[in-house]
């Protein structure tokens, strides 16, 4: 169901991000987040709009509507002047159609009702699947990564929206023609949808008594998810971890109040976040309330040029209360908050309404979050590069960017093995462990004094 408030989300892309705040996630019962989390909840004193820019405007559009050389309705012309509006704001405002806005409200939640399955559209208007998912009503009518749909009930798939011709509500039916590597014909596979679930955090243990959690958004559940995974590691370790990796790498964000739990998760007092916007009555700040489901063991926050928004919330509260040391590249230095306006006829607009800034008082914005160990992806000097807010037309400019030590450069994405460990050897060092790692050569490191 839709909801019908502003809700805050941290999310560096206008599209596929992640969406709407939901009710905050209970994990550790004497840990709740604020009731308010709109930056916009006050309401403000409303200002006439020039009474020349109203003619100007209606001048504009009853031309379009009369002269343009094709016809135009006017729920065609009013969304255009809607999304004018916004366009030139930054680039993470944007309104959006009914059918993106379920989507959005989709990936907050971290499930959807469809067939469990990772599918990519290709230019001949089928769509190749990528990979089942485990336990998925996909998996179990034995459909295989590499597997082509070519026809879905029996109808060409949509050339542009393919995936969405997949959803459907979970009991129901759906027929697709499969076209599969070493089958001379193609055939017929029934499938019933189902809800399924999109976790957000997987973990590793790396060596007895260090572990890994990969969380790779910020959805309704990732703060529950953490803590889950905190036990079932601390399980494995016979009770207690040395030391754990929170790994953050290309995690483009997703909800504010996720972000802030998982910190108040493993800090026990201090401010996690704060934002401010224009609208100073909704001004909030986040604190954390007594507990660490660590104990105290050290924590090293891995991180790269495609860590942003709330990923950068969880790395700047933990390395500003000195809680983490962060490892990798630079983050992308996303520092704004949107807040999701949902419309009556089911669109939405996301607007940017904050900017939000580290315990120290800081803000990322344009500058993001240089990491205490500098792991580099080949050994060579990061490029400027275009991959980070600052390089996005339009966007805030930052308080501190252009600033003395803003060196105007990108960072890098960190794949592969090598980065994480590079943080294990961070890790093991800040356990009092000083033998090395016995783990293929990671990349070149340095490390910052403390």
């Amino acid at each position: 169901m839709r909801r019908t408030f502003f809700a805050i989300l941290l999310a560096f892309t206008a599209w596929p991000a992640l969406a709407q705040t939901t009710a905050p996630a209970q994990g550790k019962q004497d840990k709740e987040i604020s009731a308010s989390d709109d930056p916009t909840a006050a309401t403000s004193e409303s200002k006439a709009v020039p009474l020349g820019e109203i003619r100007r405007f209606v001048t504009t559009y009853e031309a379009v509507k009369n002269a343009y050389v094709e016809p135009k309705t006017d729920t065609q012309l009013m969304h255009s002047a809607v999304r004018g509006l916004l366009l030139d704001l930054d680039p993470h405002s944007v309104y959006f159609d009914h059918d993106d806005a379920e989507r959005f409200d989709e990936d907050a939640e971290g499930q959807y009702e469809g067939l469990g399955i990772q599918v990519q559209q290709q230019p001949n208007a089928t769509l190749r699947i990528v990979a089942p998912m485990d336990g998925s009503p996909a998996q179990k009518s034995g459909l295989k990564s590499g597997d082509i749909i070519t026809a879905i009930d029996g109808k060409p798939v949509d050339r542009d929206n393919g995936n969405r011709q997949l959803r459907g509500k979970a009991g129901t039916p759906v027929r697709l023609t499969i076209r599969r590597k070493g089958v001379a014909k193609a055939f017929d596979v029934k499938v019933v949808r189902a809800k399924i679930v999109v976790p957000s955090v997987e973990t590793k243990m790396l060596e007895p008594g260090f572990a890994t959690v990969r969380v790779s958004g910020f959805q309704a559940n990732t703060a529950v998810e953490f803590e889950q995974a905190i036990t079932r590691l601390e399980q494995q370790s016979g009770g207690k971890l040395r030391g754990l990796i929170i790994d953050l790498r290309s995690n483009p964000g997703g909800l504010l109040n996720a972000a802030v739990q998982m910190a108040d998760d493993v800090v026990d007092s201090g401010t996690i976040v704060s934002t401010r916007g224009r609208q100073k009555e909704g001004d909030t700040v986040y604190t954390a309330k007594p507990g660490d489901l660590l104990d105290g063991a050290p924590i090293v926050v891995l991180v790269d040029a495609g860590s942003a928004s709330a990923s950068e919330v969880l790395a700047g509260a933990l390395k500003d209360l000195k809680r983490a040391r962060i490892v990798g590249s630079r983050t992308f230095g996303k520092g704004s908050v949107q807040s999701l306006l949902p419309l009556d006829n089911g669109d939405a607009v996301k607007l940017t309404t904050a900017r939000y800034y580290t315990p120290s008082g800081k803000s990322i914005q344009g500058v993001g979050i240089k990491p205490d160990v500098i792991v580099r992806a080949d050994g060579k000097q990061a490029s400027a590069g275009d991959y980070r807010e600052s390089a996005l037309p339009g966007h805030l400019r930052g308080d501190d960017e252009g600033a003395p030590g803003d060196d105007d450069t990108g960072g890098e994405v960190l794949d592969g093995q090598a980065p994480l460990n590079a943080a294990l050897v961070e890790l093991k060092r800040m356990a009092g462990v000083t033998a090395p790692a016995p783990h293929a050569a990671a990349p070149a490191a340095k490390r910052k004094p403390q």
